[in-house]
């Protein structure tokens, strides 16, 4: 069985329902999906930064409501850490310049050490990677 790594914009069309994308995950299993740690990092990030800006006591607590339900839906998935070995595969790929962002380097360089293929609308920058395994499952063609 092939391990499929959602990148954080195909989790994101996952989490909204859109409807390729929630039939490939179905069709896939949660025993064969995993996110990186990355994509955990963006994910809560995101709802840390609205929780900074929120002002009045709805927006504090629709914040902090999402935040709570954001980790218990990561919490579903396999979470693939930024090893020691990602590091040094990162370190590598970054030096190559590349033109793709560190973030995106990151969660290239996991993939490649667990071996998975990575889902990703982003293909334009990914495909730069040698060696990475490349889906578009919002691609409806």
């Amino acid at each position: 069985m092939t391990l499929v790594i959602l990148d954080t914009d195909t989790l994101v069309l996952f989490q909204e329902g859109r409807e390729e994308v929630c039939r490939r995950v179905l069709a896939h299993g949660m025993e064969a999906l995993a996110v990186t740690v990355i994509t955990v990092e963006e994910q809560l990030s995101g709802w840390y930064t609205l929780l900074r800006r929120a002002k009045d006591s709805q927006r504090i607590s629709r914040a902090y409501q999402r935040l709570a339900d954001s980790v218990t839906f990561l919490g579903q998935f396999r979470i693939l850490s930024f090893t020691e070995a990602a590091i040094v595969r990162f370190e590598a790929l970054k030096a190559r310049k590349l033109g793709v962002k560190s973030m995106d380097l990151r969660i290239a360089a996991i993939a490649l050490e667990f071996g998975g293929t990575l889902v990703t609308r982003n293909t334009r920058d990914f495909i730069r990677i040698a060696g990475l395994a490349v889906e578009d499952w919002a691609d409806s063609k």
